[in-house]
């Protein structure tokens, strides 16, 4: 979420053309571009950075061939999945255990992209995976006409994590799903029908969710998600404000900033814009607004300090609740609080959630207040969903406390932003080129790079200009070194080729 180039061991490294006149540790692009000259550069060597080292050992590979994978995928499978397959060459994934993946080849990658943010703790983390054998060994599903103790443990555990009045919980089966239901939820309780979210915003793939969605990428040319109302995201790095000083996080962009300790100009312009959308395009009533306290597919953007404080209040007075969009922030992977809100200091009306709950396991949920709770009387799940959800979260034994989540989760942070790869003070990275979009054609090229050494991040933000590093909360400071060694390469790679 930062405009981050690297450090490539002391050398300048930029992404475009330009000039700068010193070594540093880290530069960051100004907002008219800090750039570094070409002649900075050393050739690049053909070392590949060692990956650390790993002592389990996958099964052999003996399915179908991968010319046989690719043409069902051509031929049987939702196009959508030919369309995410980003790499030239693409990655046939055969098993997976904690921050390590394997393919059909016996090749081994970390793993920094954990299934875009939902693999928690871990690929097949032994504390779930136990947890997973045992309930398939008792009860599958059955119905909320009977009263299981599975369900009822897991949503005491559950609601204990959250401040009071957020105790009631409805569980659903996805993302899309949790918001598709907040969506219906505030309608009734605000008896009001218009709902605001923020451009760039990515809240699910239903007929629903695409209206809140903000992004083109995401859309098709059919009525959907009908009185929904997109405002101007606070990205205080690519919008037209932002100072020095305006994100919550240690650290910040460099653009310049004049504003008084305690006063955020930036704030207070996107407040605007907030209020002209009121003013202009929502009636005087309106149902929820729905943020994510990061955007996440939206490229990891953080709002300037105050912003969702200064929101949720503008919402209420027109009569809305207000959601927050979890999937991709909660459980943790802030490092600083066990929910993404919690470090804006707001208390929304719901939160969404999705597979992040259950290290990946189809499972997603939405928590709200017992003001809005009488409003919907429907919800279900399955034994084993609960079990694998508990296992992750909450057990006697949780897997969370077990990573000593936040303890871990900092450590690594610090020692990425203290070794020369600027980032948020999250597990929820992004690297920015420049202020202007990287042309497709070499993020394409970084990122195959960075693949062909052996770690697998994502893509994001509306025009694809943003490397995604969403980890799975077990990797090491080793791994770190790794990435950054590898980042590092891929880049100085690049700018020599050119």
């Amino acid at each position: 979420m930062y405009k981050a180039i690297s450090s490539l061991s002391g050398r300048c490294a930029a992404l475009t053309r330009g000039s700068c006149s010193r070594p540093c540790l880290a530069y960051f692009h100004r907002a008219s571009g800090a750039l570094c000259q070409k002649s900075a550069f050393k050739p690049p060597s053909t070392d590949v950075p060692e990956m650390p080292p790993c002592n389990f050992s996958p099964e052999k590979y003996t399915g179908m061939s991968k010319d046989r994978m690719i043409e069902i995928r051509r031929q049987n499978c939702n196009p959508m999945t030919m369309k995410v397959t980003y790499y030239k060459k693409p990655v046939f994934i055969h098993q997976g255990y904690m921050q390590w993946l394997w393919d059909v080849d016996g090749r081994r990658y970390l793993d920094l992209f954990a299934g875009v943010a939902t693999v928690s703790v871990g690929h097949c983390h032994p504390k779930v995976t136990a947890a997973a054998e045992q309930q398939l060994k008792k009860l599958w599903h059955t119905t909320n006409i009977y009263v299981y103790p599975t369900l009822h443990e897991y949503c005491e555990k559950l609601a204990s994590h959250f401040p009071d009045p957020l105790k009631v919980i409805y569980l659903t089966n996805s993302g899309s799903e949790s918001n598709d239901l907040a969506i219906l939820m505030a309608r009734l309780h605000t008896g009001n029908n218009d709902i605001i979210t923020l451009r760039g915003s990515y809240h699910g793939g239903s007929p629903q969710t695409i209206g809140l969605t903000s992004n083109a990428a995401y859309k098709y040319p059919v009525a959907s998600g009908f009185d929904s109302t997109n405002t101007m995201c606070p990205d205080v790095f690519r919008g037209p404000w932002g100072g020095s000083h305006c994100r919550d996080s240690p650290v910040q962009t460099i653009r310049e900033c004049t504003c008084a300790q305690g006063h955020c100009m930036a704030n207070e312009q996107y407040i605007a814009q907030l209020k002209e959308t009121f003013a202009t395009s929502v009636p005087n009533r309106i149902a929820a607004f729905f943020g994510e306290p990061i955007q996440g597919v939206g490229g990891a953007v953080q709002y300037p300090k105050n912003y969702l404080k200064d929101a949720y209040k503008l919402v209420r007075e027109r009569g809305g609740i207000c959601v927050a969009d979890e999937v991709q922030t909660g459980f943790g992977r802030t490092g600083s609080h066990f929910w993404g809100f919690q470090g804006h200091d707001v208390i929304p009306d719901m939160v969404t959630m999705a597979k992040g709950i259950g290290n990946g396991f189809p499972m997603g949920a939405v928590v709200t207040t017992p003001v809005i709770q009488p409003v919907f009387q429907l919800s279900s799940q399955s034994a084993i969903s609960c079990s694998v959800h508990s296992s992750v979260v909450y057990n006697e034994s949780p897997v969370l406390t077990y990573l000593q989540l936040f303890g871990v989760d900092q450590k690594v942070q610090t020692w990425i932003s203290v070794s020369r790869l600027p980032s948020s003070s999250h597990l929820q990275y992004s690297v920015h080129a420049s202020r202007d979009p990287l042309p497709p054609e070499a993020m394409a090229e970084i990122f195959e790079d960075v693949k062909d050494m052996g770690v697998l991040i994502g893509k994001g933000a509306i025009y694809g200009q943003t490397f995604r590093i969403k980890p799975p909360m077990c990797i090491t400071k080793e791994d770190v070194d790794f990435f950054m060694a590898v980042f590092d390469k891929s880049v100085r790679n690049y700018m020599e080729k050119r």
